[in-house]
């Protein structure tokens, strides 16, 4: 017959059996580097991502946008970005769990953690970087009337096809980089663009904005009063001048809506980490204020944070190295070069 303080061993042991150095919560862009970076280490790694595919924001948002602020890199899209990304972070045979959103957090006797999912599944681990960017990303809906109706047919939030823009009217709402970026890249294939924001600034690199200006027709300060259509699919809209009160009406084979994103973070936000608008404050080790808690990418913030892929593949590898002196004092305070490291001359070798 076993006991009650049998069964409690069992757990204890399955736990110990379980437990991993590092777990890395967000498989977007900076989680999927900080994968590899942990194996570089030698830390025994798993990463959990709440959707079911890798990737992110870039994967949802952006998967045929051109990025272009990654250093030695040209250009390249959001979804070959992606694929090089998980293809690297497999690199040292982690742990990787897609669909798990977690929600809980519980700090063990022996100083290491229990994750919990909404769905109950748990996860130990002796450390944790929060690598969650903004959560589970929502876009700021058009607040036109009836605009629900259309998106399924051509209202967009998000581009996954070029193809449905080619050769097409296309209306932009939206004064980001987002609205900016995408202007410029559908340019090439539709046959008119037409960008409206409410205001004459726009948020994006001023060579982009330029570039926009130049190309295509931008109409401040205005927004979208209504949008017009038959069968599910808008035809035209109508344009509002903010200053004036003047009404345009455009046609529109397709309208895409850059009004910016809403994140979700669920059960991190009861975790009593120390937040500063909806962002995790972290030092320049990227320590969270719960030890054993590090943070890295678009979820942190800190004096001067650059918000840049790149500085974000920097903070996933400051993490990892703060855990290794966290887990070993020791340790060396950084790792390696890549171009000494045994495992990957092996590697490239067979």
């Amino acid at each position: 017959m076993i006991t009650n303080k049998e069964n409690e061993v069992d757990k204890i042991d399955q736990a110990r059996e379980d437990m991993y150095d590092v777990t890395i919560i967000g498989g977007g862009a900076v989680g999927l580097f900080t994968t590899f970076y942990s194996g570089m280490r030698g830390l025994k790694t798993k990463l959990i991502e709440a959707s079911s595919e890798l990737g992110g924001k870039i994967t949802t948002g952006f998967p045929e946008k051109t990025i272009r602020d990654i250093g030695g890199i040209t250009e390249i899209t959001g979804i070959n970005l992606v694929k090089e990304l998980i293809q690297q972070a497999k690199t040292f045979d982690p742990t990787i769990i897609c669909g798990q959103w977690i929600s809980e957090l519980k700090k063990l006797q022996d100083g290491t953690f229990k994750l919990i999912s909404s769905k109950g599944d748990t996860h130990y681990t002796r450390t944790i970087i929060l690598a969650s960017g903004s959560g589970i990303i929502k876009p700021v809906k058009l607040s036109a009337q009836g605009a629900s109706q259309f998106e399924n047919s051509n209202l967009h939030y998000w581009i996954h096809d070029f193809d449905l823009f080619k050769d097409k009217h296309v209306l932009i709402s939206g004064g980001g980089d987002s609205a900016v970026d995408w202007a410029n890249e559908l340019h090439t294939v539709a046959e008119n663009i037409t960008v409206v924001h409410r205001r004459d600034e726009f948020r994006a690199f001023e060579t982009s904005v330029e570039k926009m200006k130049k190309q295509v027709n931008v109409l401040t300060p205005y927004t979208i009063q209504s949008i017009q259509g038959k069968a599910n699919k808008i035809e035209q809209a109508t344009i509002e001048n903010l200053e004036t009160g003047e009404i345009e009406e455009v046609r529109v084979d397709a309208l895409l809506v850059n009004h910016g994103f809403s994140g979700e973070f669920g059960g991190i936000d009861n975790w009593g980490l120390m937040m500063e608008q909806n962002q995790i404050i972290v030092n320049d080790a990227m320590e969270t204020n719960i030890p054993g808690v590090f943070a890295a990418g678009d979820v942190v913030t800190y004096n001067n944070k650059l918000n840049l892929l790149a500085a974000g593949f920097t903070e996933g590898p400051t993490a990892v190295n703060s855990i290794s002196n966290y887990l070993n004092p020791a340790s060396d305070p950084m790792g390696m070069f890549s171009t000494h490291h045994e495992v990957l001359h092996e590697l490239k070798n067979n």
